[in-house]
């Protein structure tokens, strides 16, 4: 097996408590898929976040990293793949998974992933996040997958509560059901590139790289992530039963013709709300925040199995 960076092993990221556990429960296996196909490889295997990127950051230039965990985990390599040239393989054994399920890998399907390695790289986008005005201001991180504000990142700061045994997409749902009496409502101003997109009562707005969020939510069905461009999507004043109606559209990604759904495609997005709302950033709450940027970092990632 041939890859860009053949010549130095792939150092294996591998966050066992990503999926509830289930990385850690699958590593033997992993490591077994790894070894039948003559992947050379080392395991990093910090107990934060923080830890893993300066490992990683720490490896020789160039050496490819192959991410074992979810969304999160790959969010938090980030800062040493972005714009550095060194190559990224995905293995999908998180929660979400989102961006990883947007390119057709699902968890636990190892030839899947590693019969990948063989093709050439790609080069995907990545955007960077700036809380302009909220409980994180002055923030910027890179993302992968996309932001989301209001009713989305209520639901994802609900998602924690959840009974623990129930998957990832299920536990989004009953995030959302837990939200439902709380449905937040304020003036949004969104701009793209810009020029207003959208202004007026808004209850839930994201800028999106993938298409999906929250284990299969399919909210920027329309995103591409190579195309050098963000998707924004947002909707209009919305009662709780409108709500339900278009998440159930928002599932198989039907939902961008909805008469208050509001979308465009963009480098730079800007939200501008008129009272806090909750944000998350590739899935990871940051608090609440008024007024937050986005913009598009074309081709800043190697992908090796994209």
């Amino acid at each position: 097996m041939t890859t860009a960076s053949s010549a130095l092993p792939f150092a294996v990221v591998l966050n066992a408590q990503a999926g509830r556990g289930l990385a850690g429960r699958e590593w033997p296996r992993l490591r077994g898929e790894l070894e039948a196909r003559g992947i050379a490889y080392q395991l990093v295997a910090a107990q934060s976040g923080a830890g893993a990127l300066a490992e990683v950051q720490a490896l020789p230039p160039g050496q490819p990293v192959l991410a074992a965990g979810g969304d999160g985990t790959v969010g938090a390599l980030l800062p040493a793949l972005v714009g550095t040239g060194r190559p990224l393989a995905l293995v999908p054994l998180g929660s979400g998974n989102d961006f990883a399920g947007m390119l057709g890998l699902k968890p636990g399907q190892f030839a899947g992933a590693l019969g990948r390695l063989s093709e050439p790289p790609r080069q995907v986008d990545a955007l960077e996040a700036e809380v302009v005005r909220g409980d994180h201001a002055g923030l910027k991180k890179p993302l992968l997958n996309g932001l989301g504000t209001g009713f989305d990142a209520q639901v994802t700061h609900a998602y924690l509560r959840a009974p623990r045994q129930l998957p990832g997409f299920w536990r989004y749902a009953w995030g959302a059901a837990a939200s439902l009496g709380r449905l937040p409502l304020a003036e949004l101003t969104l701009r793209v590139d810009g020029e207003t997109l959208y202004q007026g009562q808004s209850a839930l707005a994201a800028v999106m790289n993938g298409t999906r969020y929250g284990g299969g939510f399919r909210i920027s069905p329309a995103s591409a992530a190579r195309d050098g461009l963000l998707n924004a999507v947002c909707s209009g004043p919305l009662s709780r039963l409108q709500l339900i109606e278009l998440m159930a559209r928002v599932l198989p990604g039907r939902h961008l013709g909805h008469p208050r759904v509001h979308h465009g495609t963009g480098r730079v997005m800007e939200l501008h709300w008129s009272q806090p709302m909750f944000l998350h950033l590739d899935g990871d709450l940051y608090g609440q925040a008024e007024q937050v940027r986005a913009r598009v970092l074309p081709g800043a990632v190697t992908l090796l199995n994209g």
